[in-house]
């Protein structure tokens, strides 16, 4: 059996940032014949990701600017997925107008959860020839920025806000409750949180091995542009906020991989995770020859699989896109 760690009584919640789980971390018992292997599960916060973490820390940092005021400005950002959800949401507790420039990979669920929250979608159809859809999309935001008066576009691929909170936040809590791992692996798309906390490893913990993770078809490793169709990890530009002088190893890894440790996780520990979740586990996989009795490997687990019930767990939609059902480990 897995075990999910108790949690401490909390205060009544009143604000988004009062339901940010901090402290659920959870065993996959077995899941390496060598190592203990613990998730930092992140998809129970509000909005159903880490991301709610920078959302409010980017639109933090533009009020501590001066860029945004309630009521006045409107924010504007790029997000497949997880990011606009959490931004909806963190806008509108707040006063601000929101507009998310999307592409066609964002689920259905997180485009009709933006919506609720009351966001101002638009999408791009067609990819930038270079940069993919994040390309296209930023050049959707710019252009959005220039013709509406007192936009503001917060810039999660290079504001330094995005790493600062992981650092502040999300690096602490694992060194809090698992001091000094021995691995430590982490997806990579904006590499907000992997700098955060591979910033902070480096200086407190540096016997810890830094693993980025990143889905074929993506380039900020340097990998060839490739068709990607789970959102959430990769990239088709290199962020500005990445330093790929910090991990110590890149794992990419194909998208059926994602779809078959997302399925093993479903059906051996009762846990519905995200696709940026079954990257990173798949990753895990791909590492065991590496590991060596005893040690501990923590992985942050970004998103639940709620966002993913019509792709990753949709068996037609699998076998439409990769020709077959992947096996079981």
């Amino acid at each position: 059996m897995s075990r999910l760690s108790p949690a401490a009584p909390r205060k009544l919640a009143r604000q988004p940032q009062d339901l940010i789980f901090r402290d659920l971390f959870y065993e996959l018992e077995g899941f390496s014949e060598r190592a203990r292997v613990i998730a930092k599960l992140e998809g129970f916060n509000i909005t159903g990701s880490i991301k709610i973490k920078t959302a409010l820390a980017l639109l933090d940092d533009a009020e501590r600017l001066g860029g945004a005021v309630p009521g006045k400005t409107t924010i504007v950002e790029s997000s497949s997925g997880n990011l606009g959800v959490a931004l909806s949401c963190a806008c509108q507790q707040r006063g601000y107008r929101f507009i998310c420039a999307t592409d066609p990979s964002m689920s259905r669920s997180n485009l009709l959860a933006m919506r609720a929250y009351g966001a101002q979608i638009v999408s791009v159809s067609e990819p930038h020839p270079v940069e993919g859809f994040v390309g296209a999309r930023i050049a959707r935001v710019r252009q959005i920025v220039l013709e509406e008066p007192d936009c503001l576009w917060l810039n999660q691929y290079a504001n330094p806000a995005n790493k600062g909170v992981h650092a502040r936040e999300t690096a602490r809590e694992i060194l809090a409750h698992i001091p000094r791992p021995d691995w430590l692996v982490l997806g990579v798309g904006t590499s907000g949180t992997f700098m955060g906390c591979a910033e902070v490893f480096r200086r407190e913990s540096p016997s810890t091995r830094l693993v980025a993770v990143d889905p074929v078809g993506s380039v900020i490793f340097g990998g060839p542009a490739g068709v990607r169709r789970i959102p959430g990890l990769g990239g088709g530009r290199v962020p500005e906020l990445l330093d790929t002088t910090l991990p110590d190893q890149v794992i990419q890894v194909e998208e059926r991989e994602t779809i078959r440790a997302c399925r093993h996780i479903a059906r051996n520990y009762s846990l519905l995770l995200g696709g940026s979740s079954g990257t990173v586990l798949a990753a895990v996989r791909a590492l065991e020859s590496q590991f060596q009795d005893g040690q501990t490997v923590v992985v942050i687990a970004p998103d639940t699989g709620d966002k993913y019930l019509d792709t990753i767990y949709d068996d037609d939609w699998v076998i439409d896109h990769y020709g077959a059902l992947p096996t079981g480990y």
